[in-house]
């Protein structure tokens, strides 16, 4: 391990995966590092909570792509596995549309054929295919994921320009499925996906058909004790690698020196720093920490006028009992394209809205206090605009469990034992998401490589972001990805203004020498 950065200091505003990525990675150097979180726990909307004796993951509930937490281990000289159990699902979930069938998606390819057959038998020969396309646009694609785009230049690089072509302009995600598969049913079992986006597969762009496959490929994963213990174990592995986290103390304000930042205010007071890593909500983060006139680029009116993810309706459950369903649940509804236009108005709550079930007490005991179980239950709704959920909230959880009632789920209102409900309104208010948008911006090509938020941001100097509003995006694999080309970012110009610091002090002493020279 390279500790390449002895001396120098970075703040993390935020100990969401990004940030506590972000920590290991600059700790592992030398670097001094203080992470600042504004909660009594860390992981952000990657944190469990609990409802009395019932634990809840409060926002993803399932890990993908785990090799890319193991490189980010590995780079600081560590194992994920010493700091983090995870258990695969297999198969990874269930699939209930309205009016039947349900299928279960495996990632074992006969077994994912057999169960896609029972909606179509041509489409299921087609699976192959779309795997195999699939696996080379990622491969393509990976190494634009890898690196940070801090100008339109960089789209010229071959690697670049090579995966570019897999991008079709005005093409959605189900447009491009259809190359593949005929019936609407089996292109939302491959296009759903884009709702860990946020989005909707009749927009997201055809780009990301490889949400579906890299389940497919690298499996579904429980971490046990939920995704918190993700964040948790990160957040051991950054105090072993000598990072500072501090709980409950929030940061007010990043101080500058004309456009350098120089130091945070957090409640505990004034912390100089030689750079502030914010892994707070981008939106809400840029708009209250750095003053208006040193973002030129990024003003309130342009970030007002970005576009944003839809946003979720959440009830944790505490059950009585248990019920005989897989770990992960998808119910979707029989107007699926309806319900998302619903969602992305903004306008009303879902008249009938899709609903994801979690069910981890199945592989988790942790999950099942006393012999009941933790039941976390999302619908998919419109970001904070026209909805007064303050009206809405109670009609509609009585619509979301009457639904899952009418999906099997029987008996479901006269066994809950414990609940806490959760809107747009909560998610902005109490974990400062602006509008309440979960996933953060949403990723249409225009908000997408250099046209999303940069990880080293503009107009100001020594400030940084990571998490899902910058670059490469949304998603915890992408998000720890980010905070990697972050890191990067931070320890290059430190190298780069060490050097340029060694060559003034060269100058001065040969300016000092030469002087010697001349004088009598």
């Amino acid at each position: 391990m390279i500790r390449e950065a002895v001396g120098r200091s970075a703040a993390i505003v935020g100990a969401g995966p990004g940030g506590l990525a972000a920590a290991m990675l600059l700790a592992a150097t030398g670097a001094k590092v203080t992470v600042f979180e504004k909660d009594a726990i860390v992981g952000g909307r990657t944190k469990t909570i609990s409802v009395d004796e019932f634990p809840f993951d409060l926002g993803p509930t399932f890990f993908l792509y785990p090799q890319i937490l193991e490189r980010v281990f590995e780079r600081c000289g560590l194992r994920l596995q010493d700091y983090v159990e995870l258990k695969r699902i297999e198969p990874g979930y269930r699939l209930i549309f309205e009016g039947g069938p349900e299928v279960r998606v495996s990632g074992q390819l006969d077994k994912l054929e057999a169960e896609i057959a029972k909606l179509n038998k041509d489409d299921a020969k087609r699976i192959r295919a779309f795997i195999e396309k699939n696996r080379r646009k990622l491969a393509d694609f990976t190494p634009v994921l890898e690196r940070p785009f801090l100008s339109l230049l960089d789209y010229l690089a071959p690697s670049v320009l090579s995966a570019l072509r897999h991008i079709v302009p005005m093409t959605s995600v189900d447009e491009e499925l259809k190359r593949y598969f005929s019936d609407p049913r089996v292109r939302l079992a491959f296009s759903f996906q884009t709702k860990y986006l946020g989005m909707s597969p009749f927009r997201c762009p055809n780009l990301f058909t490889f949400l579906s496959f890299l389940e497919f490929e690298f499996g579904i994963w429980h971490p046990v004790g939920g995704c918190g213990a993700v964040s948790e174990g990160m957040a051991r592995a950054a105090r072993d690698l000598g990072a500072e986290i501090r709980l409950a103390d929030p940061v007010r304000s990043i101080e500058f020196e004309g456009k350098r930042a120089v130091g945070v205010t957090s409640a505990s007071g004034r912390h100089p720093v030689d750079a502030c890593i914010i892994n707070a909500d981008f939106a809400q983060a840029a708009t209250t920490l750095i003053p208006a006139p040193l973002r030129r680029k990024w003003s309130d009116r342009r970030i007002d006028g970005m576009k944003y993810s839809c946003s979720t309706f959440m009830l944790y459950l505490g059950i009585e009992g248990s019920y005989d369903i897989d770990h992960h649940n998808i119910f979707l509804s029989d107007c699926y394209e309806e319900n998302i236009a619903e969602i992305e108005a903004a306008d009303i709550v879902p008249t009938r809205p899709s609903i994801y079930v979690a069910n981890p007490s199945r592989t988790d005991p942790t999950f099942a206090p006393n012999g009941n179980s933790s039941l976390y239950v999302l619908a998919p709704v419109g970001h904070c605009g026209k909805v007064d959920w303050q009206k809405e909230a109670g009609p509609f959880r009585e619509l979301v469990l009457q639904r899952l009632e009418a999906f099997g789920l029987t008996d479901l209102r006269s066994r809950i034992r414990s609940e806490r409900m959760f809107t747009p309104d909560d998610w902005r208010d109490q974990l400062s998401i602006f509008r309440g948008a979960t996933f953060n911006l949403a990723h249409g090509l225009d908000q997408m490589l250099y046209f999303r938020p940069h990880n080293e941001m503009e107009d100001v100097e020594g400030v940084y972001l990571v998490g899902g509003g910058t670059h490469p995006g949304s998603g915890l694999p992408v998000i720890y990805e980010g905070a990697r080309i972050t890191s990067d970012l931070v320890l290059s110009r430190w190298k780069r203004s060490r050097t340029a610091g060694s060559a003034d002090a060269i100058s001065a002493q040969a300016a000092v020498t030469a002087s010697r020279e001349v004088t009598p």
